[in-house]
C-alpha cells in the first residue's frame, strides 16, 4: 500500500503533548503554532513496499477554524479522509463509515497505518459504523496489530466527539452506541468532558474469560497466577473486553509501578494459559481509598497512555478486594480518570477528556 498523508491542524483542538518517541512521531502544541502567514511545508511521501520516506510537500496549517465535516465531505476515490483523537493520550484514527457497515479498509491496512514509524501513528483505527438493533451508531475498532477488541474505553470518548463533530451536536448531548461488548451511552457534558455509562462488570470466570478457578462468588478474586514462577495476586473482570487486575505479588504485596518491567512482564500476562482470549492486564499502586495509579498493558496494542475500560476494571477490583471506595480517580500515564461503580445500579461510570489532535487524507 503506496501512502502519502496530508495533515491539517485545528489551531483551538490542538493541545500541548509531551514528546515521546513511542507515542507520536510529530508532535505540536497550541502555544507554539500561530495562524500562518505563509505555509511551512513538510515532505511525506511513501516509497515501494509501504515504507514511509521523506520527500517533498506535505503542508500543515493551523486553521483558526476547521471542522471534520467539512473535512470529511471530500470523498475522492482511492483517499480514506480521517480525524486523529486521543483520550489521555490513548491515541486513535477515526474514520467516518456511516455509508457502509463494512469498514473501509481491512485489519492489514490498519496494521500500516498505526505504525508510528511507517504510518501516522495510532492505538488503533475507529469506524463509526450505521446504528444496528435500534442504537444511534455502531463502532468498531481494529488494534495496531490488527485485532478487533470487543469495545475501547477511551476509544469511546473519542468516538462520542468525533460523532458531536460530525453532527454538529452542542451543549450536553448523549447517544447510543452498539458495539462488541453491546449497547454503550456516551453522555457529552457541557465542560466538554465525555462520561460514559460503561454497563455492568461480568464477573463469572468462565465469561470473562478466564480459566482460574472461581473463588468468590463464581468470581476470580485475589486468585493466584503464577507468572514464570513468581506468584501474583490478581482479579479477573470483563467490561465487555477481558482484565486481569494486580495489586501486587507474593513477594510484593503493594506495588510501585514506575519500576515495572511493563515491555517483560505484559506479554508473559496477555499470552497466559489461563486466559483463552489472552487479557489486558492492569498494574496497580493503591494511594488512598478513592485514589489509584495504574499501568496496563493492553491486549493487542501493548504498553498505551491510558485505557478506559481497563481504569473501570481497577475499580471494581479493588472494591471486591476491599481496597478502595466506589468512586476512584485512577491516574494512567496520561491523565486521570474519574471513575464510579454504583451500588444501586451495578452500572459503571467513566468520566474523562477526549481531544482532537489534526485530520488528514491517505491513499488506500
Amino acid at each position: 500500500m503506496s501512502v502519502a498523508v496530508a495533515i491539517k491542524l485545528p489551531l483551538a483542538a490542538v493541545r500541548n503533548r509531551r514528546h515521546s518517541p513511542a507515542s507520536l512521531s510529530c508532535q505540536f502544541s497550541s502555544s507554539s503554532i500561530q495562524p500562518p502567514i505563509t505555509s511551512k511545508s513538510i515532505s511525506i511521501c511513501a516509497g515501494e513496499k509501504t515504507n514511509f520516506r521523506v520527500f517533498s510537500s506535505m503542508s500543515i496549517q493551523a486553521p483558526e477554524k476547521a471542522s471534520p465535516t467539512s473535512f470529511l465531505d471530500h470523498k475522492e476515490s482511492g483517499v480514506l479522509h480521517f480525524v486523529k483523537y486521543h483520550g489521555l493520550g490513548n491515541d486513535f484514527i477515526l474514520v467516518d463509515n456511516r455509508d457502509s457497515e463494512e469498514p473501509k479498509i481491512t485489519p492489514e491496512q490498519a496494521v500500516r497505518l498505526c505504525d508510528r514509524n511507517l504510518g501516522i501513528g495510532a492505538d488503533g483505527v475507529i469506524f463509526a459504523l450505521p446504528g444496528i438493533n435500534g442504537t444511534d451508531y455502531t463502532m468498531r475498532i481494529f488494534n495496531s496489530d490488527g485485532s478487533e477488541p470487543e469495545m475501547c474505553g477511551n476509544g469511546v470518548r473519542c468516538f462520542a466527539r468525533f460523532i458531536a463533530e460530525l453532527d454538529n451536536l452542542q451543549g450536553k448531548q448523549s447517544f447510543t452506541m452498539h458495539t462488541g461488548a453491546g449497547l454503550i451511552v456516551p453522555e457529552i457534558q457541557e465542560d466538554g468532558k465525555v462520561k460514559v455509562d460503561m454497563g455492568q462488570p461480568i464477573l463469572k470466570a468462565s465469561d470473562v474469560p478466564t480459566k482460574l478457578t472461581p473463588n468468590k462468588n463464581q468470581a476470580a478474586v485475589k486468585a493466584k497466577l503464577d507468572v514464570d514462577e513468581l506468584i501474583w495476586n490478581v482479579t479477573c473482570v470483563s467490561m465487555g473486553n477481558p482484565h486481569c487486575v494486580t495489586f501486587g505479588s507474593e513477594s510484593c504485596k503493594d506495588l510501585q509501578v514506575d519500576e515495572l518491567d511493563l515491555a517483560g512482564i505484559g506479554p508473559k500476562f496477555e499470552n497466559h494459559v489461563m486466559f483463552p482470549a489472552r487479557t489486558n492486564t492492569e498494574f496497580v499502586q493503591v494511594f488512598s481509598q478513592n485514589h489509584l495509579k495504574m499501568r496496563v498493558w493492553e491486549r493487542g496494542a501493548g504498553a498505551t497512555l491510558a485505557c478506559g475500560t481497563g481504569a473501570c476494571a481497577v475499580v471494581v477490583a479493588a472494591v471486591l478486594e476491599g481496597r478502595a471506595d466506589r468512586r476512584c480517580i485512577v491516574n494512567l500515564p496520561g491523565g486521570p480518570l474519574d471513575i464510579e461503580w454504583r451500588e444501586n445500579d451495578n452500572h459503571v461510570y467513566m468520566t474523562g477528556p477526549a481531544e482532537l489532535v489534526f485530520y488528514g487524507f491517505v491513499p488506500v
